[in-house]
């Protein structure tokens, strides 16, 4: 069965830090570009980070950038999305994904993660992690 499955949420203090893991089974994550969105009660679902599968390149979401890291550990199949200085604006859904079909799956490969790092690209989805950022 292919599955992605996160984890590393939690409640933490403004100013704080958290490490979320993406982990997949059935498949193998290294092949795939992988992006990092969240979602908010009552807004839309934002990409906040994705890296691509061949380069290593990365893009952040502007309200991030600074303060959010993506990688790859490729001896474990895993990708983090390292969180630091979180604010309460942060607080969401986090959800990492991988692209399976043909659109996204060209979308993803011949664009930079600037261009493609978009809901709509990809269509393997996690169950999510809940982040709170609250004192």
């Amino acid at each position: 069965q292919v599955q992605l499955v996160e984890s590393g949420g939690g409640l933490v203090q403004p100013g704080g830090s958290l490490r979320l893991s993406c982990a997949a089974s059935g498949f193998t994550l290294d092949y795939y570009a992988i992006g990092w969105f969240r979602q908010a009660p009552g807004k839309e679902r934002e990409g906040v980070s994705c890296i691509s599968s061949h380069d290593g390149s990365t893009y952040y979401a502007d309200s991030v950038r600074g303060r959010f890291t993506i990688s790859r550990d490729h001896a474990k199949d895993m990708v983090y999305l390292q969180m630091n200085s979180l604010k309460p604006e942060d607080t969401a859904l986090y959800n990492c994904a991988t692209v399976n079909n043909l659109m996204g799956t060209i979308v993803a490969e011949t664009t930079t993660p600037d261009e493609s790092c978009m809901a709509w690209v990809y269509d393997n989805w996690g169950q999510g992690t809940q982040v709170t950022v609250s004192s």
